[in-house]
């Protein structure tokens, strides 16, 4: 049995090297081009123009000539254990700002409207609005309905709103994101500004490769799109839509510029909004304490969540996007549209590497027992595995740069064994994705599964309280 057996596992093992190889070496030179774009882009700013000039800093920026209020659209579905924790945090660092925080929640979700209701009392910033049926519907849905009352208020008090700020029930919003977003969205469709996803200290495999992963799309990806000119796709948290760029999209939807058909509403709204002419701006500015001016929050702790939301992204960018946003006249942006794409497929190749290394490490056993002796690897398989192993080695160090700016040295030193756990969350997450979307393409509705959100920081809860007290108190 091993005459037919083993030898024929060894031309596998070898097959699937050759071609696993093959896409590594073309999606790694498309990688290298990209990061030496952004090295060349890094360094023309550093040295043509941040020598010349001081970095500003937020505080520095002047008010916009329009005061107009700024909404902000937070969905909550059975959020109640992190709602009111976000939502006190706001009021206290913006006080009687000019804004609004509309909170879309369902009727069926007691103890949500029972938390927002706690914190809204006696604040006229916030507001709650009640969906038209239960939940769970989309995220889409909430929103559109959030949109529908905006519009309402806005007749109802002869104003117009500036901008649609879309925030998560558990983010860490920054107390100057208001300012920026009020000083940017004048020039621009969308404001978009870094997301940096945050841990508990339970989670340093899991949650943490969001970490890795942010730390280089908000870091590196975004910056060059920007400067290439071609669409910013928004993250859905830490974005700001222009009103009249939205109202525009309503008017062609129905009254519905929220797509509660795609897996991810916020990724095509970005592109549909700041495609062609229409400008978006990706917004890293720090503050005077050197802090970045960015959404803090917490992503999925355990491998389950993490598969669940990472194949919902694959759906909704890579698989979908081909139907729903096709290609463009134009080379930069299909690049762009090919990179965010290529994810599922890289995940498949990646799947198949994997194999081929368990095959060879069998084959490696078998030998030292004699009972086959594989086949020499040839010369130019040799030289292709030589030289995935040196942009292997380019990743890593790209990666570890951009986690170490953010992070610092511990975890841009744990980066490196987290990119094994990334790989078995995207493999799995991607093999998650292709039976869905077969499924959508056979006809079932797109299903919406909704990321479990949670708040580990609750330390501060009663200080926040107590200020929030001495606020309606004044």
């Amino acid at each position: 049995m091993n005459d037919y057996i083993l030898p024929a596992v060894e031309v596998v093992q070898k097959e699937l090297l050759l071609f696993a190889s093959l896409c590594f070496i073309i999606g790694s030179i498309d990688d290298i081009i990209f990061d030496m774009m952004w090295i060349v882009h890094s360094a023309k700013r550093k040295f043509l123009i941040y020598s010349q000039y001081d970095r500003a800093v937020v505080e520095q920026l002047p008010s916009s000539d329009q005061d107009q209020p700024l909404a902000i659209f937070v969905p909550a579905w059975r959020e109640a254990a992190v709602i009111g924790i976000m939502l006190r945090r706001c009021l206290v660092q913006w006080g009687q700002g000019n804004y609004r925080i509309y909170v879309g929640c369902y009727p069926n979700d007691d103890e949500t409207i029972a938390a927002v209701a706690d914190v809204a009392a006696g604040a006229r910033n916030i507001r709650i609005i009640i969906c038209d049926h239960d939940g769970p519907t989309s995220k889409a849905d909430c929103l559109n309905r959030l949109w529908r009352a905006l519009c309402e208020d806005e007749i109802l008090e002869s104003t117009s709103y500036k901008a649609i700020i879309l925030q998560d029930a558990e983010d860490l919003v920054h107390p100057n994101a208001l300012e920026l977003f009020d000083y940017l969205i004048d020039r621009a469709s969308l404001v978009q500004i870094p997301v940096i996803p945050r841990r508990a200290s339970r989670s340093t495999w899991v949650a943490g490769h969001y970490g890795d992963e942010f730390a280089e799309l908000h870091g590196k990806q975004m910056v060059l799109r920007e400067a290439l000119g071609v669409s910013i796709p928004a993250a859905g948290v830490g974005c700001a839509f222009s009103r009249s760029a939205l109202g525009k999209l309503s008017a062609r939807t129905q009254g519905k510029p929220f797509d509660a058909s795609s897996l991810t509403e916020d990724y095509e709204l970005g592109i549909n909004l700041t495609e062609g002419d229409a400008r978006g701006i990706f917004a890293r500015l720090k503050d005077r304490h050197g802090q970045w001016v960015a959404t803090q929050e917490f992503f999925p702790d355990n491998f389950e969540d993490a598969i669940r939301q990472k194949s919902r992204w694959m759906i909704g960018i890579a698989l979908s996007g081909w139907d729903r946003l096709g290609w463009k006249a134009c080379w930069r942006e299909n690049w762009m549209r090919l990179r965010d794409r290529k994810a599922s497929f890289a995940a498949i190749i990646l799947a198949l590497a994997y194999i081929a290394i368990l095959l060879t490490g069998l084959l490696y056993v078998v030998g030292l027992t004699g009972l086959y002796q594989p086949g020499p690897v040839s010369g130019l398989l040799k030289t292709m595995l030589a030289f995935n192993a040196l942009f292997l080695l380019w990743r890593l160090a790209i990666k570890g740069y951009f986690v170490f700016a953010l992070y610092g040295l511990r975890e841009a030193l744990l980066s490196v064994p987290r990119t094994f756990v990334a790989n078995m969350i995207n493999i799995l997450a991607a093999k998650r994705a292709l039976v869905q979307y077969l499924q959508i393409l056979s006809g079932a509705p797109a299903r919406w599964e909704k990321t479990s959100h949670f708040h580990p920081d609750t330390a501060n809860v009663k200080r926040l309280r107590a200020t929030e007290n001495i606020r309606r108190s004044q």
